[in-house]
């Protein structure tokens, strides 16, 4: 087991919610069991037992969420795995127009039902596994980060940092839908993943420089 709380910086670390530490801990205690029933599944562990399961981290992580009981949500074998974010950084010629990014003007909110704010510059990426904001966008939408589940992200060179994960949601064209958030402690780039995309139809089109959603 990797010392996740440690990698956080110490000020974030301090607020973790204890109860969410001692599920982490009860969780590793009974892993082997987990893994004989829960192989390969995401679920949502609190007070000894396994209180949502599914395919879906974002939707095991929502359903665990709304239980209230500061929920340890993981991959039941492959725990230490990181959330990839597979989008390149490449420097560009100044002296070329680089090529455009698939960019959206997104409403994120930190309550459903509830008006959020709107971030611009959001990039559509289909190789992030979920949606990174910087912190200081985090701080913005007034995140409470004793309510942020630790976890690891990992980019596209490899490695991973220490992050939060927090149960939001987007507003897109009309539609909420749960995200999966993390903080990103060092980056400036807003993405939105696959925990959002995979819920919607987009229409990439390149020689117009356009995202359509739902067309």
């Amino acid at each position: 087991m990797r010392n996740l709380i440690d990698q956080l910086p110490p000020e974030i670390a301090r607020q973790v919610n204890p109860t969410w530490r001692k599920n982490e801990a009860e969780y590793w205690a009974v892993r082997e069991e987990m893994v004989s029933k829960y192989q390969g599944q995401w679920i949502g562990f609190a007070d000894g037992v396994a209180i949502a399961s599914g395919s879906s981290p974002v939707a095991v992580f929502h359903a665990a969420e709304e239980t209230g009981r500061n929920p340890f949500v993981t991959c039941v074998g492959f725990e230490n795995e990181p959330c990839r974010m597979r989008f390149a950084r490449f420097a560009y010629d100044t002296s070329y127009p680089g090529e455009p990014l698939p960019i959206l003007s997104i409403e994120f909110r930190g309550v459903s039902g509830t008006p959020g704010i709107v971030l611009d510059r959001v990039i559509a990426d289909t190789g992030a596994d979920a949606t990174p904001l910087p912190w200081a966008d985090c701080q913005r939408l007034q995140l409470d980060v004793s309510k942020g589940r630790p976890g690891w992200m990992s980019g596209v060179a490899g490695g991973s940092a220490a992050t939060l994960f927090f149960p939001i949601w987007v507003n897109l064209d009309g539609q909420e839908h749960p995200c999966r958030l993390q903080a990103d402690f060092d980056g400036d780039e807003r993405i939105l993943g696959r925990d959002v995309l995979n819920r919607l139809e987009v229409l990439f089109r390149g020689p117009a420089s356009e995202v359509i959603v739902n067309p």
